[in-house]
Parts: structure tokens; C-alpha cells; sequence
């Protein structure tokens, strides 16, 4: 049973759906982020009048850009698709190092193993 789910998890469909999904969410992250850290405070400041600024006791609660965060989900992206780089690499070398293991080769058939005595005992 593990080797059959080993033959289907290193399938490279799966292995591809599931970086895809993985690299899909990560980069979801970083682009609500620059929405709704970046590109919406730059929007609604020049929105607000002095007065309504004047009256938020916490700027950074509303209005303000959190330039940190986006970087943060950046950061957090580019480090998710380098340990994913390493996981298909490994991947990649596990089944080069299957593929290069000598097969065992095919037993001879009863004919040809008798024929092959044969020639030996003639030899001889």
C-alpha cells in the first residue's frame, strides 16, 4: 500500500497541482496584502479632511500604510517557493537515482536456458 501511494504522490501531476496550489495560496496572500495595506490607505487618505485626521486618535488603525506587512507576505512568499524549489529538486534526484539502478534483467525462458546447457556440455 505505501508503494502505490508512493507511485501516486511522485507522479508529476501531483507534485505539480500541489506546488501550484501552494504557490497559488502564497501569492494570494501577497496580493491581498498590497490591497488592503498599500493600495486602499493610499486611496482613502486624501479622502479624509483634516478634521475627520484630526480626530483618529490611531492613525495606523485606519489610513495608514503598512508598507511592513505587505514586505512581511513578500518575504513569506519568496521563502515558501524556495523551500518548494527544494522539495521538487529532492524530488527530481530520488527519481533519477531509481531510474539509474541497474534492473535485474529478465530470467531466460526454459528453451533458451536448455539450449544454453547444451552449447556448455558440446564445449566441453
Amino acid at each position: 500500500m505505501f508503494k502505490e501511494f508512493k507511485a501516486f504522490a511522485m507522479r508529476g501531476n501531483v507534485v505539480d497541482l500541489a506546488v501550484g496550489v501552494i504557490i497559488g495560496a502564497a501569492f494570494g496572500t501577497i496580493v491581498n496584502s498590497l490591497i488592503s495595506d498599500v493600495i486602499t490607505p493610499l486611496m482613502l487618505k486624501p479622502a479624509l479632511d483634516a478634521a475627520q485626521l484630526s480626530k483618529l486618535e490611531d492613525l495606523t488603525a485606519f489610513g495608514a500604510v503598512k508598507y511592513g506587512k505587505f514586505l512581511s507576505a513578500t518575504i513569506n512568499f519568496v521563502i515558501v517557493a524556495f523551500v518548494l524549489f527544494l522539495i521538487v529538486k529532492g524530488m527530481n534526484a530520488a527519481k533519477k537515482k531509481e531510474e539509474a539502478k541497474p534492473s535485474v534483467p529478465p530470467e531466460q525462458p526454459a528453451d533458451i536456458k536448455l539450449l544454453t546447457e547444451i552449447r556448455d556440455l558440446l564445449k566441453k
